[in-house]
């Protein structure tokens, strides 16, 4: 009889541990912000933008160099293309995230508040190229520049936010990708990764 009723506790001590490891995760979970390009840009930039608003007032040009500090060392998940910066073979250590295929090698770079220099928290098996890939940590907003080694020699680029230990998993498809023109020499590449 002892034997038998401990047979039934262990399930229930099993399954309890269980709930309470899912409702801990459910809790992280709620805590990561699925955010998109355009949440990168600072508050101010984007009401400079609207035309039908007057502009606030007369500042030097933005060049993507204001950040929002908003999302300053919140845990976010943001979906783009990953462009190797540091890689042996397939094993990626470090990379740039941007917003759109071709971005910063066959095409002109992205303002420095719309790429991420990502760090993973374990080597990125990647076999090319601006794969699509959501990154999952926190975000420290700063200027950082890194060195890309292209075809044509080395570029220089400068990323307005640093993902460090990032978690980073494949996807499909990025929600709020730049489709490039079909007139684009690079169009290509919307077939490619679209």
């Amino acid at each position: 009889m002892c034997g038998a009723m401990n047979k039934r506790l262990i399930p229930t001590a099993t399954l309890a541990t269980a709930l309470l490891l899912a409702a801990t995760g459910a809790d992280a979970a709620a805590d990561v912000a699925h955010i998109l390009w355009k949440d990168l840009r600072p508050a101010a930039q984007a009401v400079a933008e609207d035309a039908s608003l007057p502009m606030i007032a007369a500042k030097l040009p933005d060049h993507g160099e204001t950040l929002s500090l908003n999302l300053q060392d919140k845990t976010i998940q943001l979906a783009g293309y990953a462009l190797p910066v540091d890689r042996d073979g397939d094993l990626v250590y470090q990379f740039l995230l941007v917003p759109w295929t071709g971005a910063c090698s066959h095409m002109p770079t992205p303002p420095p508040n719309q790429i991420v220099l990502v760090t993973p928290a374990h080597p990125y098996e990647m076999k090319e190229a601006y794969e699509p890939v959501a990154i999952t940590g926190v975000l420290q907003p700063g200027l950082e520049k890194s060195q890309l080694f292209i075809l044509d020699g080395v570029s220089i680029i400068q990323s307005g936010y640093t993902l460090r230990k990032a978690e980073v998993a494949s996807v499909d498809t990025v929600p709020d990708a730049v489709t490039l023109p079909v007139n684009s020499p690079w169009s290509f590449l919307n077939k490619k990764k679209n």
